[in-house]
């Protein structure tokens, strides 16, 4: 399997991907929540299906960390408060936290979502992936590679 399979969840019977130089060897785990997914009753009757905040987090919550047996959510390397859907303007902006400043894996987080995201949401959408400010020593040139239309068709192949 390719690593971004590792990510999205296919793993082999055998466990998780396991690297032998980890970034950050003991990440601190945090409790989730139960999926915040909306009942029939929540749901209005529309045209067509609002996009909100909720709805994109819910479809991004459960990548795997590349390197733990966690999702990116229990690491707290996506927050619902960091994910911004307008469906009004087909815009989605994500902010996600490595887990450590260097750390080495932040650009295939960030595709791994951006892929995650391109194979769900409707193709009307413009999805900006970035780091949080601050939270990575590379930020601005991770945040160029994250949005640069090459790279990430190369990732969609």
């Amino acid at each position: 399997g390719s690593i971004l399979s590792s990510v999205f969840g296919e793993r082999s019977m055998s466990g998780p991907v396991v690297h032998r130089d980890l970034d950050n060897p003991n990440p601190e785990v945090f409790e989730v929540e139960a999926p915040r997914r909306r009942n029939v009753d929540e749901q209005v009757e529309v045209e067509r299906d609002v996009i909100d905040s909720l709805e994109v987090f819910d479809l991004i919550r459960d990548i795997n960390d590349s390197e733990h047996p966690y999702t990116l959510e229990q690491l707290k390397v996506l927050r619902l408060e960091h994910v911004h859907a307008d469906d009004a303007r087909s815009a989605v902006r994500i902010m996600f936290t490595p887990t450590i400043p260097h750390c080495s894996m932040s650009s295939l987080i960030g595709l791994s979502i951006r892929v995650k995201l391109a194979r769900s949401l409707p193709s009307r959408f413009k999805v900006d992936v970035s780091v949080f400010p601050g939270s990575h020593a590379s930020e601005e040139a991770l945040n160029r590679q994250l949005n640069d239309k090459e790279r990430v068709g190369a990732a969609l192949e």
